[in-house]
């Protein structure tokens, strides 16, 4: 494992315990090629694999056909206008308007560790669980300097790139474009896995063959977005959960993104990914740098189960920084599908004082509780409590609260404001907004400049004193709606192009400093949903509200889709009231409590007003919670069958890291009439083991679980659910 350069062959060798990538310096030009990235093997001599001995040869043997060699190279990194047609992952312009760039190996160091990337999140790790590859490349008409950065961790199968740039001439670069990778490979048929939705139906799996030409996803929306996710995977044909091998690409950033992937004339493939270009400008001056946001790659032989267990380590080891990474997260009460904006001290001690007598234990205090905030048409930036509702104040309710035994959480959406505000009619220079141009609204809008140091400090001391003045906990951090209109008054005229950039930025700043100064603060990140459910923001917050869609059956697909990558921890997931506020559908209370103990499990409902057979089974589903929430917390993640898929039943399953037990979750959907119990075989157990399942003491050795399978008996009625947890015997 670890990082190693071959000086005779100039190649460098990255490899974690299972896979290797390898990089080569090719000709006296110094172009840096791609050389292979998948299993780990003994042998590194795959220089042949650049086809460097092959026609139209390297530009020092072949000059005529220059062009031609660099369309067809295995660039490491891909830059614009010498002579690759294919996606560029680098431009820049000069002050007299040129667009060309070209890339030379200069040198290289090989670090203990992993360097932080300044103003983003990023993956971490010390000199024993990483090591970091830098290589310098360098234009020399441009003056510009790119270090293209490999970190390879020796406790999971991931490697991740980022990029940095440095102008050391006099004059200023514009920088039109910067991916964070870029991978050239033979095709091999293989297929494009990507994650699609919009709002209440996050992250649905869509797979589709790789064709000649372009195909992508991206947001150009400021956030990454409802409707796409950064994240891509490339997999052979017969690639399934447990079998087949699979390329995963997922950035970690928090704004507009796209990933693409370009099949060519020779049956190669560009993979690239990166902050999306259109919009995308950044003055580089003399003596600046640009650092561009990483991207963790994983490649699995074991189909995608395998790339999902090596994202959920990553993540858990080497990114979440929260003290409750590794902690059961408070039982919360969401009191939004409750009471929306209709609330006031005496009901929110009511619905307190009912929760912890049934083992809830914290009140999160929604939207409606500032300003004159009686709707959403107004009051977005006055940060001051409602004393008209919360009478006595803030800190008054608060004590209350915990008097009563429960937790205090409370949400705001601190960078937006309302045209009604105090803070709008005082600052309107503050929002987003081309001038001379009518700025459009959305959920009755604006978006607050957080590109510019008073406006964050503003946002930052609004959010910061009502915490200090309370016993506050927890704090959901919403943003909803989209960035358009984008101008600055802030930015120069050769500067807007940075806006989009600088606001992420600024929203990275923002929850660093929150988390600075509270840094026993639970923080759960959300954009209308799940819009900003990104490796970004898991960096700042250790949970994320997935959707607001809380139907049982909706968040079957919504979960399996974001559980394709991130820990089961991560995923905000609450028991909501029936019908539905989404989909008006009615499921069993007992399914809404299984669906939801596949992430962080808390309610979003009026403990006063659910059916009393509801209320009586949540003492049931706590203890339930309590029982499992470490094996789903810190478990391997399988999944069994996908609703999606076959339209009748869901089943995953979560394993412990020393194969001691697993639970089983299986959800009737449909209930299918005159047929037979269903097969399902088990995964990621000790074939050598007996197994017995708790609901019944029946005994399995492991390989009977795993390759014969056990029966799972049909229930009467759809939308049902049930545990199978298996235990070790000892």
């Amino acid at each position: 494992m670890g990082i190693q350069y071959f000086e005779e062959e100039r190649i460098f060798r990255l490899c974690t315990k299972n896979t290797m990538y390898l990089i080569g310096i090719v000709d006296e030009e110094g172009f840096i090629a791609h050389i292979y990235y998948g299993k780990n093997f003994s042998d590194y001599h795959l220089s042949h694999l650049t086809r460097i001995e092959e026609a139209p040869f390297v530009p020092s043997k072949n000059n005529r056909d220059r062009l031609s060699f660099l369309d067809t190279f295995p660039m490491e990194y891909s830059t614009q206008g010498i002579g690759d047609f294919r996606e560029s992952s680098l431009m820049v312009r000069t002050e007299n308007g040129h667009r060309a760039c070209t890339l030379s190996y200069r040198s290289h160091q090989i670090l203990k560790g992993k360097p932080h990337l300044n103003g983003l999140p990023a993956t971490f790790g010390n000199e024993d669980t990483c090591e970091t590859l830098e290589i310098t490349c360098y234009d020399c008409i441009l003056n510009l300097e790119v270090v293209l950065s490999y970190s390879v961790f020796h406790d999971v199968d991931a490697i991740t790139r980022s990029v940095r740039l440095k102008n050391v001439g006099e004059d200023s670069l514009y920088i039109e474009k910067v991916y964070s990778v870029c991978m050239d490979m033979d095709n091999d048929e293989f297929d494009m896995l990507t994650l699609h939705g919009s709002w209440a139906r996050e992250r649905h799996i869509q797979r589709r063959a790789i064709r000649l030409g372009k195909q992508s996803v991206g947001s150009i929306r400021g956030e990454s977005s409802h409707q796409e996710h950064p994240f891509m995977a490339i997999l052979s044909k017969n690639a399934t959960q447990d079998i087949g091998e699979v390329y995963g690409f997922h950035f970690v950033y928090s704004g507009n993104f796209l990933a693409q992937v370009e099949l060519n004339q020779f049956d190669s493939i560009r993979a690239t990914l990166g902050i999306h270009p259109e919009g995308f400008t950044w003055k580089l001056n003399s003596g600046d740098e640009f650092v561009a946001p990483e991207v963790a790659m994983v490649y699995s032989e074991h189909g995608l189960g395998g790339m999902t267990r090596n994202y959920h380590d990553l993540y858990r080891k080497h990114l979440i920084r929260s003290t409750y990474k590794n902690k059961k997260r408070p039982i919360l009460i969401n009191n939004w599908e409750a009471t929306y904006f209709d609330f006031n001290t005496e009901k929110l001690v009511a619905i307190a004082e009912e929760a912890v007598n049934l083992g809830i234990e914290m009140l999160v205090m929604d939207d409606g509780w500032f300003g004159k905030r009686n709707s959403d048409n107004c009051s977005l930036g006055d940060w001051v409590v409602n004393e008209e509702k919360i009478k006595g104040g803030l800190n008054q309710l608060v004590k209350q609260v915990n008097k009563k035994g429960l937790e205090f959480g409370i949400w705001f959406e601190p960078e937006m404001v309302s045209p009604d505000s105090d803070l709008y009619r005082a600052h309107p220079d503050w929002a987003i907004q081309i001038p001379n141009r009518v700025a459009g609204l959305c959920r009755n809008q604006y978006v607050l400049d957080v590109s510019r140091k008073e406006v964050r400090d503003y946002v930052f001391e609004s959010v910061a004193n009502i915490l200090r003045s309370a016993n506050i906990r927890y704090v959901k951090w919403d943003m909803n709606r989209q960035l358009s209109d984008l101008g600055s008054f802030a930015l120069g005229k050769d500067e807007q192009g940075e806006l989009y950039h600088r606001y992420v930025l600024g929203v990275y700043e923002l929850q660093e400093r929150l988390l600075k100064e509270f840094p026993y603060l639970l923080l759960e990140n959300c954009s209308g949903g799940g819009a900003r459910f990104d490796p970004g923001m898991l960096y700042y917050s250790p949970q994320i509200w997935c959707s607001d869609d809380t139907d049982a059956i909706e968040r079957l697909a919504i979960q399996e889709g974001t559980a394709l990558l991130y820990p089961l921890s991560t995923i905000g997931a609450h028991v909501s009231d029936c019908p539905n506020h989404t989909v008006g559908r009615v499921t069993p209370f007992e399914t809404r409590g299984y669906v939801a103990l596949a992430g962080t499990f808390g309610y979003e409902l009026d403990v006063l007003k659910i059916p009393k057979e509801d209320k009586e089974m949540i003492p049931s589903q706590v203890a339930m919670y309590h029982k499992y929430n470490d094996l789903v917390r810190e478990g391997d993640y399988y999944r069994i069958a996908s609703y999606q898929e076959n339209h009748e039943f869901d089943c995953w399953q979560v394993v412990s890291k020393n194969k001691k037990e697993t639970l089983v979750t299986y959800i009737q959907v449909l209930r299918k009439p005159n047929y037979h119990s269903r097969k399902i075989k088990l995964k990621g157990l000790n074939e050598t083991k007996w197994y017995y399942l708790e609901e019944t003491n029946e005994r399995y050795y492991g390989s009977t679980l795993m390759h014969a399978g056990i029966l799972v008996q049909n229930m009467w009625g759809d939308f049902k659910g049930k545990l199978l947890h298996f235990i070790e015997e000892t």
